[in-house]
């Protein structure tokens, strides 16, 4: 009895540990958020929001919305589909262990990499200018991966009754698979696709070498052939995060140029400083006076 009162005991001081620590990171959390959300608020103006060439963020906001449309519109059907495959048609061997390896590579590779990856084969070999196009193929290289396993795994998880049933009516196997299975399993696919959305809204480095920088939008321009139209995918954009990059760059590169400037500015004036105090000490001190002339 005593050991199962100890173990009592030692159970709920170890919870109340657990949610102390759960509470102190959410607490903190919170507070970043808070912080972030309240000063975000505070200082911005809906000037921010407009669509000039400088001094908003407009223009930058609908090329990131348009990349992430173009990477879904690519990434969704060859994701789902390749989910389905994996969930229903493959079999168990060799190509089906090598495609699996192949999406988890994909999915652990470092935005950087697939960035270098883009650049070589979209705009060195295909021969795209730095466009949305290069920059939502680039995206979808990573976005791929997420979506395929989050359909494969959202049919797995359905009960095994919903297909069954679904081929004891009658229906064909991929009816079954699209009237039955998909629409059951949509929400869990909405969320790879939510996810996936995020992870393009937020990339920099994938970007970095295939979208190029800069926009000049003309939005009175809807010729799709015109490299100043908002809706060509082939011109030359740059997104949010692209912005927020080039302007911590910009700030790094001016304290970088600075820093050295002030550093030898304040030792030239601390030498100079030095030399002067030295000097007065020497011409006016009379023990240094009288060692000079007991030296001469």
């Amino acid at each position: 009895m005593n050991r199962i009162k100890r173990a009592k005991a030692q159970d709920r001081v170890i919870t109340v540990i657990f949610y102390c620590i759960a509470v102190f990171f959410f607490v903190l959390l919170a507070a970043f958020a808070g912080y972030v959300i309240i000063k975000g608020f505070a200082g911005a103006k809906l000037s921010m929001f407009g669509f000039t060439r400088r001094g908003a963020i407009g223009n930058q906001l609908f090329n990131t919305i348009y990349l992430v449309f173009l990477s879904l519109l690519i990434t969704v059907p060859i994701g789902t589909f390749a989910g389905i495959y994996l969930a229903k048609y493959a079999k168990g061997g060799l190509i089906t262990k090598f495609i699996r390896i192949c999406i988890e590579t994909l999915s652990s590779l470092p935005s950087i990499v697939v960035g270098l990856f883009g650049y070589l084969i979209f705009l060195v070999i295909i021969g795209l200018d730095k466009s949305l196009m290069a920059g939502a193929l680039s995206v979808s290289i990573i976005t791929l991966p997420l979506i395929t396993t989050t359909t494969e795994d959202a049919i797995k998880g359905l009960p095994k009754g919903y297909f069954e049933a679904g081929m004891g009516l009658g229906s064909t196997r991929w009816q079954a698979i699209f009237h039955i299975l998909l629409p059951a399993c949509l929400p869990r696919i909405m969320t790879g696709v939510i996810l996936a959305a995020g992870r393009g809204f937020g990339e920099a480095a994938v970007l970095l070498y295939t979208t190029g920088s800069g926009t000049n939008i003309r939005w009175g321009n809807w010729n799709l052939a015109s490299s100043t139209c908002p809706l060509n995918p082939f011109r030359s954009a740059e997104t949010l995060s692209l912005q927020i990059w080039d302007l911590q760059v910009k700030t790094v590169r001016i304290f970088t140029l600075s820093l050295p400037c002030f550093l030898s500015t304040a030792i030239t004036a601390a030498a100079r400083f030095g030399v002067h105090i030295w000097f007065a000490f020497t011409t006016t001190s009379p023990v240094s006076g009288s060692v000079m002339v007991a030296a001469m």
